[in-house]
C-alpha cells in the first residue's frame, strides 16, 4: 500500500513536513508513506486557468503523477488565522483540476496536522476535509485524529519526533488509515 504525503507548508523546516516524515516511520508493515519533495511543491504556480489552458506546468504533472500512483493521500497542515493555508488550497486546487483526469475522484485521503500554538489545528484540518470533499476524495473520518498543539517541543534539534505520546497517535492514525484505503478499494 502506497502513500503519498504532503505537507501543508513550504517552510524547509516545517513541522507538518517533520510530522509527515515521523509518520512515514510508523507506518504499519505493507504500508509505505513517501512525502512529497519539498521543490515539488515550492515550484507549484499559484493556480490561474490562463496557465493551465497552455499546459500544466512540469511540478503540476510531477504531483498529479504521484498522486495518481499512490493508493491513498495524506495530508498534514498547519493552521494559519485560523484557516487552511493558501499553499495547501492551491495545491488541491491544481490537483482537482481535469486535466488530464481528475486524479482526487475516489482517493482516500487522511488529514492531521501541527502547530506552534496551543489550539492545534482542528478549524484548518476541517476546513481541508471540506475542501477534500468537494473535489470527490473519500476523507477518512476525524475519529482517529492527530491534533498536535505546541509541536516545536516535540522534535530534538536533529528534527526527530521524541514524544512518544505523539509517535503513538501516528501509528494508530496509519493503521486505521490503511483500514480505510482497504474499505475503500473494496467499495
Amino acid at each position: 500500500m502506497k502513500v503519498l504525503a504532503m505537507p501543508g507548508s513550504l517552510r524547509r523546516g516545517s513541522y507538518n513536513r517533520k510530522l509527515l516524515v515521523a509518520a512515514a516511520a510508523c507506518a504499519p508493515a505493507g504500508m509505505s508513506v513517501d512525502v512529497v519533495p519539498h521543490e515539488v511543491l515550492a515550484a507549484i504556480p499559484p493556480f490561474n486557468q490562463d496557465v493551465e489552458a497552455l499546459g500544466d506546468p512540469a511540478p503540476v504533472v510531477r504531483l498529479r503523477d504521484a498522486v495518481r500512483a499512490a493508493d491513498g493521500l495524506l495530508i498534514s497542515t498547519p493552521e494559519y488565522n485560523q484557516s487552511i493555508p493558501g499553499v495547501l488550497k492551491n495545491l488541491i486546487d491544481w490537483l482537482s483540476r481535469p486535466r488530464p483526469d481528475e486524479v482526487l475522484i475516489g482517493k482516500p485521503a487522511a488529514v492531521m496536522g501541527a502547530t506552534t500554538g496551543p489550539w492545534g489545528t482542528r478549524l484548518a484540518q476541517g476546513m481541508v476535509r471540506q475542501v477534500l470533499g468537494s473535489t470527490e476524495c473519500l476523507v477518512m473520518p476525524p475519529g482517529v485524529a492527530v491534533y498536535v498543539a505546541r509541536v516545536k517541543q516535540l522534535f530534538d534539534q536533529a528534527g526527530e519526533l521524541t514524544d512518544e505520546p505523539t509517535r503513538e497517535r501516528l501509528g494508530r492514525l496509519l493503521a486505521a488509515f490503511g483500514e480505510w484505503i482497504a474499505q475503500c478499494t473494496r467499495s
